[in-house]
């Protein structure tokens, strides 16, 4: 069985790619998920031997493959999209894991979903990244 991963990046477009092999280079394991496998595979594919990534074909997988309580940066567009991500996800979350928006959301959007979390035992965090394609795989300053 292999081990679990320390984070969860969902969302694997040139950010959450990016971010996903920048916390694999530095030792952390990373379970990837994106709903067209086909970025995952290329992740894989392209970077896969940069790190310990878990990759995954569905959200029930990816969140397995995730060490307790679970961190899961989400990297999709900003609105709807991390409502709906979130609404996948959250079948699958327990009291205590967390959930972050990477995505630069509205912030009464991250209020709404802060209080909605919580309400279910859940933590949340509205996490904007910046930096861009060259900060996203070195890290901010870098």
């Amino acid at each position: 069985m292999q081990e679990l991963s320390d984070l969860g990046i969902l969302g694997l477009a040139t950010m959450g790619a990016n971010l996903a092999r920048n916390a694999a280079r530095k030792g952390f394991g990373v379970a990837v998920y994106n709903r067209h496998g086909e970025r995952t595979d290329a992740l894989m594919r392209e970077h896969g031997g940069e790190g310990r990534f878990t990759p995954a074909k569905t959200i029930p997988e990816f969140v397995a493959a995730l060490a307790r309580p679970r961190a899961i940066i989400i990297m999709v567009k900003a609105g709807p999209p991390v409502d709906g991500v979130i609404d996948e996800l959250l079948p699958h979350l327990e009291p205590g894991d967390i959930v972050i928006d990477g995505g630069n959301s509205l912030y009464t959007d991250t209020n709404r979903r802060f209080h909605a979390l919580e309400a279910k035992k859940l933590r949340f965090i509205g996490m904007g990244v910046s930096g861009g394609e060259e900060g996203a795989p070195r890290g901010p300053g870098a």
